[in-house]
């Protein structure tokens, strides 16, 4: 190598000094539209997320965002501030964000739990690489298989009227699937759900969703009920944990697709289900699993598993929704209809250019990295500590 090369060469490395220098944690209280969104946990009205912007030794920036759901999320967004601050951005200082082998090892080290917490950092790690590498996070992973997405519109629980009318204005949209929640009585749900699909015809996929609220015997009814829906899914219809009752709703429920979704937390959770043949679809999302190293290493034994599978956390701002629709654009199992729509329910957002989800589909984003900048008097307004 000549002398030119050479400083050429180290000029480079210098300005890749991925060592973590800096990470800030900011608590964010964004409000929903309308009266907000219920479901069988809670009904909220704002959404409090976590933002982390990690800088390293040569400058470059980094973002990461986690918005943990109550009822539904093992962590709070006090509990993800407060261990963001105190452990894991102690624990990993002057680290190199390009290894995330070796940042995942030393935040699970300091601290086993906080999945949600650890994925806000790891995804800052990822977005700083990216971008300094001038890469969309999706090539960062691999590639994309797909160059446009599209997403799945969302019925509350609504009376049949209402949500037949609901329906179809997302059908009107350009929106071709759809997640009906159902709670709370399964004869309501069965009138909910037909009445639906009268509105829409043909014209869209439905899923339901009872979020764990059912008992298998109870939603084994329903699934019969609903058969003439023609469901796509039917997305977790027993207790998290009750893994035989997951599989006997798919044996017993006339046919109907099961998802799991509480069921799954960490890679263990996932091997356990596809042993207990509790399900036909997994769904992921970049925070709920730690992150996009974990989160794609679980995509991919879902994949070899013959599992397919959901991506989206319903109420991620918009630097967590890009995360989760680049990711998603990896993997030829992960199915049309993305549940990663938050901005559709926020009244606002954190970034500079608020994603527009409002015709059920957009071209793949780019970056570099996540190719999202905060908003800084946004984030003055919605701030909290």
């Amino acid at each position: 190598m000549d002398i030119d090369a050479s400083k050429a060469a180290s000029a480079a490395g210098s300005a890749r000094d991925f060592r973590i220098e800096r990470i800030e944690a900011f608590g964010v209280a964004v409000p929903l539209v309308g009266e907000g969104f219920k479901n069988a946990y809670t009904t909220k009205k704002v959404q409090k997320s976590v933002i982390v912007r990690m800088t390293s030794a040569s400058g470059a920036i980094g973002l990461g965002n986690i918005d943990p759901s109550p009822g539904y999320s093992e962590e709070t967004v006090e509990d993800s501030l407060a261990v963001i601050r105190n452990v894991l951005a102690p624990a990993v200082s002057s680290m190199d964000a390009s290894n995330v082998h070796v940042l995942l090892d030393r935040m699970d080290a300091v601290q086993p739990a906080f999945l949600d917490a650890k994925a806000a950092i790891e995804m800052a790690c990822t977005d700083l690489v990216a971008r300094a590498c001038g890469l969309p996070v999706h090539t960062w992973l691999g590639g994309a298989v797909r160059d446009r997405v599209s997403f799945n519109a969302w019925i509350g629980i609504l009376s049949p009227d209402e949500a037949a009318a609901e329906a179809k204005r997302w059908h009107d949209r350009g929106f071709r699937s759809a997640k009906i929640k159902v709670g709370g009585g399964i004869e309501a749900d069965r009138d909910r759900v037909l009445a639906v699909r009268a509105a829409v015809g043909d014209g869209m996929q439905l899923r339901i969703d009872a979020n764990a609220g059912y008992s298998a015997d109870e939603s084994i009814r329903l699934a019969h009920m609903v058969a003439d829906a023609k469901l796509q899914l039917f997305e977790q219809p027993a207790p998290a944990a009750d893994l035989a009752g997951l599989a006997r709703v798919r044996r017993e429920g006339g046919g109907v697709p099961v998802m799991a979704d509480e069921s799954v937390l960490d890679h263990a959770s996932l091997l356990a289900i596809i042993r207990a043949d509790a399900a036909d679809l997994v769904k992921l999302k970049v925070m709920k699993q730690g992150g996009f190293l974990r989160a794609r290493r679980m995509l991919e034994t879902a994949s070899a598993a013959g599992l397919r599978v959901v991506i989206g956390h319903g109420f991620g701002l918009g630097v967590n929704t890009v995360a989760e629709i680049m990711m998603a654009a990896t993997s030829a199992a992960v199915i049309d209809g993305l549940e990663c729509v938050g901005p559709l329910k926020t009244a606002d957002d954190i970034v500079t250019r608020k994603l527009d989800l409002t015709s059920g589909s957009i071209p793949l984003p780019g970056g570099p990295g996540l190719g999202v900048e905060l908003d800084a008097d946004r984030m003055a307004a919605y701030r909290f500590d």
